[in-house]
Formats: C-alpha cells, structure tokens, sequence
C-alpha cells in the first residue's frame, strides 16, 4: 500500500470514529448529571421556595419525564445544536455563555502553554544535552517537583505572595473593573488590543494575565521536560545520530536536525491533549485565581445544579477534546510513516 493511500485510510478511520467518541462522552455527561445527589430545585431556588416553584422548574428542566425520554430530548436537542438556555444566568442562552466566557479560558489556555513549552523544552534540551552532570540532575530535579506539586497550593502562595503581600499583579478579573477593555474584536483582550494597536491596553492585558499564566505554564512545563529529556536522550544514543558525529557533523546540527524531529512525536501527542485539557477548562487554575473564564463558569453551574449549562459546556469541551485527538492523529500519522500502516 502506498503512502498516500495509506494515510487516506488512517484518516477515514479516524473521522468515522469521531461520532461514536462525541455519543459516548454525551452519554456519559447526561448520566452523571442525573446521578449527583441533589434536586437541582433547591440549589437554584433554595430549600425554602414554594414546592409549586420547585414543581414548575422541575418541569421545565424536564426531569418529571422517565430517563429514557430524558435522553432522547437531550439527544434531539444536541443534533439541532440546541444547547438550551441557563437557569442561572439571566436567561441566556447556553451558547451565549460559551461565547461570553470561553475567550477568557482560550487566552488563558495559549499564554500558559507557550510558557509550558518554552520553560520545559528547554530545560529538556539542556538536562539531555548535558547527561550525568549538574544540569541533567537539575533538569530531573525541576520536572519532578514540577510535576508534583499541587496547583491549587502553589496558586494560593504565589497570590498571598506577589498580590497580597507584594501587590505586584491583580486578582480575579481579566482588566480593571473601571477601565474601558479593548474593543470586542475576537473577544482575546491582549490580540484585540494589538490589532487596534493599542500598546497601554496590551501591557495591562498581559499584567493581568502574568500570574495564573506563569503558574500553570511552570507547573505544566514538568510534564514536557521530562519526556522531552527521556525521548532525547534515547535518539541521541541511537545509530544514526552516531554514524553523523562519524562523519563529522556538528554537535548542534546533530541534536536540532536529526535528534530533536525524532524525538518531538511524544511530545506532540501531550502538547495536543494537554491544550485541549486547557481549552476545555482549567477548572482548577480558573477557580483558584478566580478567573472569569469558562472553566469557572462551569464550576458555578456544577454548585447550582444548572443542568443545562453544565451540559452545553461540557459537550462543547468534549467536541474540543475530539477534534484534537483527531489532530494529533493524523499529525502524528504524517510525521511517522510507522503509525498510518
């Protein structure tokens, strides 16, 4: 089979299992919601209301009807992209929150991830470009501790430490509350302020941004170095690499033209799904530095039983997360001839 057919195939095979990841996580998010504990009822209306208000809602809702009809409205209401309207939020529409919330995770999400991939490659680089040494001890040392530290501690010190104690960055919104934010262009405060070119705007955009994202990017930027230093390592003890130092190449050539390529398929895969994570909320990094992002917003609805929201949200987390994976797939499928066949 040729190459092109090939991936043709890995391409098909892959596009039709995409309906059946997006039925199942659907399901899956429909009967978890169903079993939590708690009437939806008395967290939006509260213990005391009126049983007849607690009935009404109830109904509308329609958690009156048996579960299979449930599922099926639910189902029918997906396939015309009908996410329903939220019970908390004034009345709006489940995509209108989507659209109001999800620029604020998006940005938060990009600027944690080059942050993750700047510190970790790096460090990766370095700690197997030097092996047995200091650097590749330090190197090891910076992934592990990285990656094991929890973040919801380690976002609680560092605000307690640069916004409280120091006040060097805000906390708990995006831009200052009394301050005009940049024209809704795209709905990324730090690209709407560079494409009407407004530099002031951009500087407080991204002061904003600095703590949550350094924090996520650092405490994220284990997971890289560690399979960055691991896969690295391995390729520059391969044959090939030594057959090139033979000949003569530079050790530089070496390691960025020859090592490093083989070496990016793993760290491929992890860069995809750990940026839809992201996309798809990071709750916790969102909750602790209460940032009004979609992640956030879902926290919320999950505490109030907003069964609507909580189901747009996360079936509109679940196609991210689907897409990706189908991305990284065929990435990885172009990259490496060996996984296509």
């Amino acid at each position: 089979m040729s190459r092109s057919k090939a991936l043709q195939y890995y391409i098909i095979a892959r596009l039709l299992l995409a309906p059946l990841m997006l039925w199942t996580i659907t399901t899956v998010v429909f009967l978890l919601l169903r079993a939590t504990p708690g009437d939806p009822a008395d967290a939006i209306l509260g213990t005391r209301a009126p049983e007849a208000a607690k009935a009404a809602l109830r109904e509308q809702l329609g958690l009156t009807a048996p579960l299979p009809i449930q599922y099926v409205h639910y189902l029918g209401d997906l396939f015309q992209f009908n996410l329903g309207t939220s019970l908390t939020s004034r009345g709006l529409f489940v995509w209108d929150v989507i659209k109001e919330y999800f620029p604020a995770t998006v940005e938060l999400a990009c600027f944690s991830m080059a942050v993750a991939l700047i510190v970790g490659v790096g460090v990766g680089i370095i700690s197997a470009s030097f092996p047995r040494t200091g650097w590749d001890v330090g190197g090891r040392l910076f992934g592990i501790i990285t990656y094991s530290l929890p973040l919801f501690w380690v976002g609680m010190i560092l605000q307690l430490i640069f916004s409280v104690q120091l006040n060097w960055f805000p906390l708990g919104t995006r831009f200052p509350v009394n301050a005009v934010t940049p024209p809704t262009l795209t709905g990324l405060y730090t690209i709407d302020s560079i494409l009407t070119g407004n530099v002031g705007m951009l500087l407080t955009a991204l002061h904003y941004l600095a703590l949550p994202c350094v924090t996520l990017g650092i405490l994220l930027s284990g997971i890289f170095e560690r399979i960055v230093r691991v896969n690295l390592k391995q390729t520059l003890q391969a044959d090939y690499v030594e057959a090139a130092r033979a000949r003569g190449i530079p050790e530089k050539t070496i390691l960025f033209s020859h090592a490093f390529k083989n070496a990016l398929i793993p760290v491929i895969t992890v860069l995809g799904l750990t940026f839809a994570a992201l996309l798809g909320g990071a709750v916790l990094t969102e909750v602790t530095f209460s940032w009004p992002g979609l992640g956030n917003r879902l926290y919320e609805a999950i505490s109030l039983r907003d069964y609507p929201t909580v189901q747009g949200i996360m079936v509109f987390f679940g196609v991210i997360v689907t897409i990706a994976s189908i991305c990284i797939d065929l990435i990885n499928a172009y990259i490496d001839p060996r996984i296509r066949y």
